[in-house]
């Protein structure tokens, strides 16, 4: 069985025509193999792999109305912390025939509109964003077009439709109130500039009761930021003891600078970070931390598109899963 290459994508007739069946009979082998015979069935897969014929998934789904699509929005694909969530996405929609396109807004409103607008006109059965949806005009859309939406990593009591995440400013606080019960009067916050970042640093401030020195860096973080936010909030104070940063890849930067200054992790220093990133463990001092279950993020963001895109009732809006702080050598765990 030989095919003439082409630079036209190969259609159902083209399978039908090198396998030797009618077109009927090609579509049903591949959409009911049950109903043809297990020879007319090879002999369909053998052509389709001498073609390349790839099944338009899109056009196969109107009539059931699904694209067996789920888009996936994330700030920046270099965020360790979201990765999780993603993977759990992914594997979990697999498994029930689901595949996943993935875009990213880099912290920015507008892109995150362009972002939104361009999933939106793909007709995907879900759209599982990492944070809230900012922009007016999207959310609208989104309503609008009926299309599922779970937004993650965040809590708010007007979602778009759906909200699986955990509450920011009780973060901040609980790390505030850990270094307080630490007896650390000098302090400082390392933080990226995206607003979940700045809702965290809004309860840290909070529980202390008064300001401390503070090294805003660009969102996304990373290590060298977090040297040079250490180098800023040494300046500002010289004695500090403790170091809030929004994340753990900030907080492996500021503990890099320090151990580069001769300085002693926890005992001159101690820092912790927010993410519980893979690396977070294993670092030397390992960093103490936030855990978020972003894995369980991703499964019941899967669970609750597939259910939403399949008709049936998701009668909870909003789920909150908390959050935990990890005690690790970084502040003396």
């Amino acid at each position: 069985m030989s095919v003439n290459p082409s630079f036209k994508a190969a259609t159902l007739h083209d399978v039908a025509r090198v396998a030797g069946v009618s077109l009927v009979t090609a579509s049903r082998a591949l959409s009911r193999p049950d109903v043809v015979s297990d020879k007319t069935k090879a002999r369909v897969q053998q052509a389709v792999e001498a073609t390349g014929y790839i099944p338009n998934l899109l056009a196969g789904g109107l009539k059931s109305k699904r694209s067996l699509m789920v888009a996936a929005i994330v700030p920046a694909l270099s965020v360790s912390q979201f990765l999780p969530t993603v993977q759990a996405l992914t594997s979990s929609l697999a498994e029930l025939g689901y595949q996943v396109i993935v875009g990213q807004t880099g912290y920015d409103d507008e892109q995150e509109e362009a972002v939104l607008n361009a999933m939106i006109s793909r007709q995907p059965d879900g759209i599982v964003m990492t944070g809230l949806v900012h922009s007016q005009r999207a959310r609208e859309r989104l309503q609008k077009a009926g299309i599922p939406v779970v937004e993650t990593w965040d809590l708010t009591e007007r979602p778009v439709d759906r909200v699986i995440g955990f509450s920011h400013i009780k973060v901040g606080s609980a790390v505030a109130g850990y270094f307080l019960s630490k007896g650390w009067t000098r302090l400082g916050v390392a933080t990226g500039s995206d607003r979940r970042a700045m809702v965290r640093h809004e309860g840290f401030v909070a529980t202390l009761g008064r300001d401390v020195p503070t090294a805003v860096v660009p969102a996304p973080s990373s290590l060298a930021l977090g040297r040079r936010a250490l180098v800023e909030l040494l300046e500002k104070d010289p004695g500090l003891q403790a170091v809030c940063c929004s994340s753990d890849t900030l907080a492996q930067g500021v503990m890099v600078e320090a151990l580069a200054r001769g300085m002693r992790v926890p005992q001159d220093l101690a820092i912790c970070g927010f993410g519980d990133a893979e690396f977070a463990a294993h670092t030397v001092p390992s960093i103490s931390t936030v855990h978020v279950d972003g894995p369980g993020i991703g499964r019941l963001a899967a669970q609750i598109i597939v259910s939403r895109s399949r008709g049936e009732p998701v009668a909870q809006t909003v789920h909150d899963l908390g959050f935990r702080l990890i005690e690790r050598q970084s502040t003396g765990g």
